[in-house]
């Protein structure tokens, strides 16, 4: 495991790479163009994104060419991936399925999304949820969290933060698995990332 800038280098070799991103650093830059992104500090190109305020795995390709294998695989549904989120309130509803259109634009049209979610533990004013993307639309799981009536605690974008007693200095979103298939070799991968500090903090000072 490599750390340099921030990041670790989790897995490495001549086609892929995986790291784990700290929360605040931007994948790729938006459109201000900022020079400060994981895609240009390790001069690959994402199989796939999250967003600044999310931490944890996420997928490199060496080249084009197996950035559109990766972005393949996920787009048919064979990357697995599974996050661990704290949101606030207690679910009624401890395992289901949510399965509504999300919007992250408000100028353009919601799209299909399908989020699965299991809750690991209750703790007071909030959970802690094992949350499954089944499809990937831009913040889906920030979005269909905030459409159940218990959004992420840190959540800013999608609500606001002063109707929750519960503060956290960012969404509390954490990409923890990644499995799939080699690109090239076909092998199957996979990829464990522990919570991060600010996260193990925050749930040890609620608990």
């Amino acid at each position: 495991m490599t750390k340099t800038a921030g990041y670790k280098i989790i897995f490495e070799d001549d086609f892929i790479l995986v790291v784990d991103k700290p929360a605040g650093m931007l994948t790729v830059p938006t459109p201000k163009k900022e020079r400060h992104t994981l895609s240009s500090l390790l001069n690959a190109y994402p199989g796939h994104r999250l967003d600044r305020e999310t931490s944890g795995l996420i997928l490199f390709a060496r080249n084009k060419r197996i950035q559109q294998a990766l972005m393949d695989a996920f787009k048919e549904k064979r990357v697995k991936k599974r996050y661990i989120a704290l949101v606030h309130g207690r679910l009624k509803i401890k395992n289901a399925v949510i399965s509504r259109p999300v919007r992250d634009n408000p100028y353009e049209p919601g799209k299909h999304a399908i989020t699965q979610y299991r809750l690991l533990e209750e703790r007071e004013g909030f959970s802690v949820v094992e949350v499954i993307p089944l499809t990937g639309r831009t913040n889906q799981i920030r979005i269909h969290f905030k459409q159940i009536g218990h959004p992420l605690v840190g959540e800013r974008r999608f609500a606001f933060a002063k109707d929750f007693p519960i503060k956290f200095r960012r969404a509390a979103l954490h990409s923890a698995n990644l499995e799939f298939e080699h690109p090239v070799t076909g092998k199957k991968m996979f990829f464990h990332c522990d919570l991060p500090m600010d996260m193990q903090s925050f749930l040890a000072a609620h608990n």
